[in-house]
């Protein structure tokens, strides 16, 4: 845990060390997404050799999309709610 909370204070220290420096933060950006997106085949990776999960599809998959349904309804009415009292032009 330690480790983590000093990543963390270092990625701070170095943000805010290059925060004027607009190609470094380009750079930073791309080997952001690059990240997210390898974490990400790797969950996909972890569930699709994960016998029990992959078997189950059929039962939870119904459930997931009706989740992430809401999910995405709600945070969409959310943003729409805070953009119209707090970012509307008046």
């Amino acid at each position: 845990m330690v480790l983590v909370i000093a990543f963390l204070i270092g990625g701070i220290l170095t943000g805010y060390l290059i925060r004027n420096h607009r190609r470094l933060i380009v750079v930073a950006s791309r080997l952001t997404d690059g990240a997210i997106f390898l974490l990400l085949f790797f969950l996909g990776l972890s569930v699709g050799m994960n016998q029990q999960v992959v078997s189950s599809f059929s039962s939870i998959g119904l459930q997931s999309f009706f989740i992430t349904l809401l999910a995405v309804l709600g945070s969409v009415l959310v943003t729409f709610l805070f953009h119209h009292l707090f970012f509307r032009k008046r």
